[in-house]
């Protein structure tokens, strides 16, 4: 559909399609309809507004993992897990991870 059809499009669907029958001598009405619900369709349709990916965890919850961490240095991540969920903070054990850094680091947090 191109740019002139639109307007086509949303007139005819303020005649309906047995109206259209008798005034539509250029399209079909079913083209002319299908034309109307491509245009409420893309109208709706929002892909616009979505970024790609996952959001972001919130800097405040990094926060509160990084302090969880400091301050119990035996918790895991699974531990650290349980207590956010407490504190009605879901967030995945391997997102607690990627915040801590992996493995490795997460056990030098005493030495630090």
């Amino acid at each position: 559909m191109n740019s002139r059809g639109l307007p086509l499009a949303a007139a005819a669907k303020r005649v309906g399609r047995k109206g259209l029958f008798g005034i539509a001598a250029i399209v079909t009405p079913d083209t002319l309809l299908r034309w109307y619900r491509r245009l409420i369709a893309r109208k709706y349709d929002g892909s616009r507004c979505r970024k790609p990916g996952r959001p972001k965890t919130a800097a405040e919850i990094e926060e509160l993992v990084l302090t969880m961490a400091r301050e119990n240095p035996g918790w895991g991540y699974t531990r650290i897990r349980g207590a956010l969920d407490n504190l009605r903070h879901e967030i995945g054990r391997s997102t607690i991870q990627r915040i801590l850094g992996g493995v490795l680091h997460f056990y030098h947090w005493e030495a630090a």
